[in-house]
């Protein structure tokens, strides 16, 4: 684990006292320009960042996690915050939950904070694919992992499911319930997940003998019940309309599910629909939906797990981990056309 630069290191590299750093830091008036740019030129260069406590003289003495997740109003970053508490309230850590809301800029502003409070570790769903937010973040040395996410390398671990498997388990069960036309509607495409996701329905489509045609992309801007319920009215526009919808979560499939019982659409008579996710809200929905189930619970206390193994007493014997759970498939009443 790389050490943190303290207060020490910058006056040694600007050939300053600690003092002045201090000053610079707190009361900047009070060093003369010349010394205030050396100084902060130093900061810069060293990656420092002031500790909010005096307590915390280095990452990983925290007694907080933070948990930093791409949408709380979806019930599915609940699950698995709900699993990584339970694990940190074992240990008597606690845990700071933070919404990027799907904003690379805000994500930025988070991992920031984080270095600042010297938190003990990150559980981290990523909202920006270029990997320059979490560029900027290691330079602190605090230990992270990835959650709803296969981290790209072999520097940190993380926790993910299959949704290669999971996009082919939906459209596979719509295609065995005669649809030869299916709708997929997903999030932003720069998300890896929804990426995943449509890989998985091409591979059902194939295995069935079916031209890559007969799978029809509509991207929503945001995974949530209103993009899903624009989808939606797109989705009545299209002619000829796909039979079936795959939906890349359950609030984009609640939000289209609105859409067609506007438009006058019966599901899934008319229009057979999935999601991803198995929230609390699919089964109890109008009609209740079919949908791909994540381990959400599972997921947050395994990360917890392998982030409080990383940075405990035997940190040392820690080896990085890609932990890839397996999705499943519930099927209920939204895509069965003679319903129970």
């Amino acid at each position: 684990m790389a050490q943190t630069v303290g207060i020490k290191e910058v006056a040694r590299a600007a050939g300053v006292s600690v003092g002045t750093v201090s000053n610079v830091i707190n009361r900047p008036q009070m060093v003369a320009e010349e010394t205030r740019e050396r100084v902060q030129a130093a900061i810069v260069r060293l990656g420092y960042v002031r500790s909010e406590s005096a307590r915390q003289l280095r990452a990983g003495q925290s007694r907080i996690i933070s948990l930093l997740v791409l949408d709380m109003a979806n019930p599915f970053f609940v699950d698995v915050a709900s699993g990584a508490e339970r694990v940190a309230r074992a240990e008597k850590l606690g845990v700071m939950l933070c919404n990027s809301a799907q904003s690379v800029a805000e994500e930025a502003d988070y991992l920031s904070l984080f270095a600042e409070q010297r938190v003990r570790g990150v559980l981290l769903t990523p909202a920006d694919m270029s990997g320059r937010n979490l560029a900027e973040f290691r330079r602190h040395g605090i230990p992270f992992v990835f959650v709803d996410r296969v981290l790209p390398s072999a520097e940190g671990c993380s926790v993910s499911v299959d949704d290669v498997r999971g996009g082919t388990l939906a459209v596979r069960h719509l295609l065995e319930q005669g649809h030869t036309s299916v709708a997929y509607v997903s999030g932003p495409m720069s998300l890896q997940q929804c990426r995943d996701r449509e890989e998985g329905a091409r591979i059902a489509l194939d295995e069935a003998g079916l031209a890559p045609s007969a799978l029809h992309h509509v991207e929503a801007e945001r995974l949530d019940v209103t993009a899903g319920r624009d989808a939606g009215a797109r989705l009545l526009g299209l002619s000829p309309r796909p039979s079936a919808v795959f939906c890349a979560n359950d609030l984009l499939a609640l939000g289209v599910l609105q859409a067609l019982f506007a438009g006058g659409v019966r599901v899934p008579e008319e229009m057979a629909l999935v999601g991803y996710d198995d929230i609390e809200f699919a089964a109890a929905a109008a009609v209740p939906l079919t949908s791909v189930r994540q381990p959400a619970f599972r997921m947050g206390r395994q990360a917890a797990e392998l982030l409080l193994e990383e940075t405990g007493e035997d940190a040392g014997l820690h080896r990085h981990q890609r932990i890839v759970l397996d999705p499943e498939l519930i099927v209920r009443d939204s895509t069965l056309r003679t319903r129970r």
